[in-house]
């Protein structure tokens, strides 16, 4: 069975950056559009960033320019790359398939953007 393992999350001041990584069990990137989504508190799930199994990028308008998906095949992880950190981007950050795909839900990982 196919877990997901998110981590790289925590504390950090406005501007500063963090990379989160997310950990396949399976080779499921290779074959799958993948996606890091973020839920904040009293809000919705939602699709921040999007990656293609051929490559290809998409964002929310609200992190563009700011954060950056990418993959490592070798190593079965796929990243987000999060730079100029407000505080709106203080969420739980999660990834899974695009679309999401239920029981590969994980604990996900908290950002919390603070001074």
């Amino acid at each position: 069975q196919v877990q997901l393992v998110e981590s790289g999350g925590g504390l950090v001041q406005p501007g500063g950056s963090l990379r989160l990584s997310c950990a396949a069990s399976g080779s499921i990137f290779r074959l799958n559009r993948m996606g890091w989504f973020r839920q904040a508190p009293g809000k919705q799930r939602e699709l921040v960033a999007a990656l293609t199994s051929g490559g290809s990028t998409n964002y929310a308008d609200s992190v563009k320019g700011r954060f950056t998906i990418s993959r490592d095949g070798a190593k079965n992880t796929v990243y987000l790359q999060m730079n100029s950190l407000k505080p709106e981007d203080t969420a739980v950050y999660y990834c899974n398939t695009n679309p999401p795909y239920a029981p590969f839900w994980g604990q996900g990982t908290q950002v919390t953007v603070s001074s």
